[in-house]
């Protein structure tokens, strides 16, 4: 065994040793200190190794947020395994898309109509427990987890991203690139003993993941709410005395309408300055995580942030500089460094990027070519060093915070037999700023209204993923075989694209 290993599962260890009384989780009526949390992780991984889950195997959560998402991957992460927290806002296709493609051996649910028809819509042989009473059940009432040694760049988190050709893939992340990436983020945010996160966004997101994970590796209070409910994230900070929560402009604003009347304390939330009444309500923080505005470039590739704005504050680059371990060069299609001004494609290396894409070789030697990892993004080094981003390489939308993929929309629309062609391009929006709009060419003799293909849309992928307008016209220019996007863009009011 390795004098320098460092995985998930030593740094909860450590947590248990070094802080007894320490506060880990919170959830609803669930209380765990770090020495009870150690425990369940233990009943936990001896559950899932009597399931037959060792080394590479899969774990899948399908369900909103949980203390028992972090039981979970702490359980795989001591048995070599792999955890997957799914989008549960995904589509019964989507979720058996997900099962299919990472045949978890063990699957924890919540109750829902589309894990219930995504379960039949494949072959699995898995275990399957549901969340609640039955979890609690399956874990035996005292044991420890096998003795096995697991190599800290042995891959414990999966998160599904990138559909850029229509399917998203699982991005593998190591117990070391969780681990550098909490310690550059611990030290941007300036997190110190006696942090506390509200997890409130979604955990398969990496944005939310990357805070619970660096508030683990600090030893601090991780509170979990099922979803962005604006009362009771307002309660929870006040209750909670939280130090952060993954929050964005619109939730922002939804809690300062919430909170209107003054009816909870939130002093404790050291936060980016948003609106008058915003700072008046929280504390306004003056990390270089916060006082940027919590700016930079990243991707779950590299576990959350590649580049931080707080490490270039006043510098020419809207992203900053490189996290502390990891290192950046902008490269043209030969796999030559750009000079400082010119664009090309940001590529990487160091500890926080990842291990690659579950069961794609292919793409995941285009994706490491010549010992980088090519993030499919452009950017420019400008002359005093910082970076600027400059916009994905395949087109992107970004709305709210959420990214979509105009491949993954456009081959949802055309499963509607009315649709011949289709195309999908972002407009601005004053509120999300962006929202998709398809531009639609109907089959001969076919009809069809916006509303129509809109609500079809909504049956094939996630909500948030339809767009918002839809546009006719007799024919979809092209650039060889794919969309002519910038031509779309000029025709139908395309705009404010990510780095634009």
């Amino acid at each position: 065994m390795s004098v320098h290993r460092l995985t998930l599962g030593d740094v909860l260890g450590e947590h248990r040793r070094g802080r007894p009384l320490g506060t880990a989780a919170v959830d609803g009526d669930v209380r765990l200190t770090y020495p009870e949390l150690d425990a369940r992780v233990d009943r936990l991984a001896a559950a899932l190794a009597a399931d037959g889950v060792g080394a590479g195997d899969r774990v899948l959560w399908l369900g909103r947020n949980s203390f028992r998402v972090l039981e979970l991957l702490l359980a795989a992460g001591r048995l070599g395994a792999i955890f997957c927290p799914a989008n549960w806002r995904q589509t019964a296709d989507e979720l058996a898309h997900v099962l299919d493609d990472l045949t978890p051996s063990v699957v924890v649910w919540e109750e829902s109509e589309a894990v219930e028809k995504a379960r039949g819509q494949v072959s699995l042989d898995a275990r399957w427990v549901r969340s609640g009473e039955e979890y609690e059940a399956y874990l035996p009432g005292s044991a420890t987890a096998p003795s096995i040694e697991v190599s800290p760049d042995a891959p414990v988190l999966a998160l599904y991203t990138a559909a850029f050709d229509g399917r998203p893939n699982a991005a593998l992340l190591s117990h070391s690139a969780l681990i550098a990436h909490s310690m550059s983020l611990l030290h941007v945010r300036q997190m110190e003993d006696g942090f506390a996160f509200l997890a409130c966004g979604p955990l398969f997101h990496v944005g939310t993941m990357m805070f619970t994970l660096a508030t683990f590796q600090i030893g601090g209070k991780l509170v979990f709410t099922p979803a962005y409910e604006p009362a009771e994230v307002c309660r929870l900070i006040e209750a909670e005395r939280c130090t952060q929560a993954f929050l964005f402009g619109p939730m922002i604003d939804g809690l300062v309408e919430a909170n209107s009347g003054g009816a909870h304390d939130l002093s404790s939330l050291r936060f980016v300055s948003h609106s008058p009444a915003w700072d008046a309500m929280i504390t306004v923080d003056d990390s270089p995580w916060c006082a940027s505005g919590m700016g930079g470039y990243g991707q779950t590739e590299v576990g959350g942030m590649l580049t931080f704005l707080g490490l270039g504050m006043g510098g020419a680059g809207q992203a900053g500089r490189p996290s502390p371990l990891v290192h950046v060069r902008i490269l043209d299609p030969a796999g030559e460094e750009v000079a400082p001004g010119e664009v090309g494609e940001i590529c990487a290396r160091g500890q926080s990027v990842f291990s690659g894409y579950w069961n794609r070789p292919e793409l995941n030697e285009a994706k490491a070519a010549d010992g980088w990892h090519h993030t499919g993004d452009l950017g420019r080094r400008e002359p005093d060093g910082t970076l600027t981003f400059i916009g994905p390489r395949l087109r992107m939308i970004k709305s709210a915070n959420e990214n979509i993929y105009p491949a993954e929309v456009e081959r949802a629309l055309k499963t509607h037999p009315a649709v011949a062609d289709a195309a999908v391009i972002g407009v601005p929006d004053e509120r999300f700023g962006q929202s998709p709009k398809a531009v639609v060419v109907l089959a001969d003799g076919a009809s069809a209204t916006a509303e129509e293909i809109i609500e079809h849309v909504r049956g094939e992928i996630a909500s948030y993923k339809k767009p918002r307008e839809v546009e006719f016209a007799a024919a979809i220019p092209k650039r060889g075989h794919t969309p002519d996007y910038d031509a779309l863009d000029e025709a139908h009011g395309g705009g404010a694209y990510p780095g634009t």
